[in-house]
């Protein structure tokens, strides 16, 4: 029991959803706080659209849903094979 609650705990935490949502919510508050402070210039560069603010926004939101999907659909310990029988000599 001990073995399968190791194997189930590890396949939640290798799970692609988990590192693929973390690091969008790291680069998300990272691109969104740039974003609060980018100056005039950075603004007019980008057409007067405030791109750092928006992308980092999306950014945090796609992260957020990636940790979400894996709260409400969390992994299940892959099944193990059976030992193979020994063949008697």
């Amino acid at each position: 029991m001990a073995d399968q609650s190791r194997t189930s705990k590890a396949a939640r935490l290798f799970d692609v959803r988990r590192v693929i949502g973390g690091l969008f919510v790291v680069y998300g508050v990272i691109v969104t706080l740039l974003g609060l402070f980018d100056n005039q210039a950075e603004i007019d560069k980008a057409q007067g659209v405030r791109i750092n603010l928006w992308m980092g926004l999306a950014m945090l939101a796609l992260g957020l849903l990636m940790l979400l999907w894996l709260k409400l659909s969390p992994p299940e310990a892959p099944e193990e094979a059976p030992e193979p029988e020994k063949q008697a000599d």
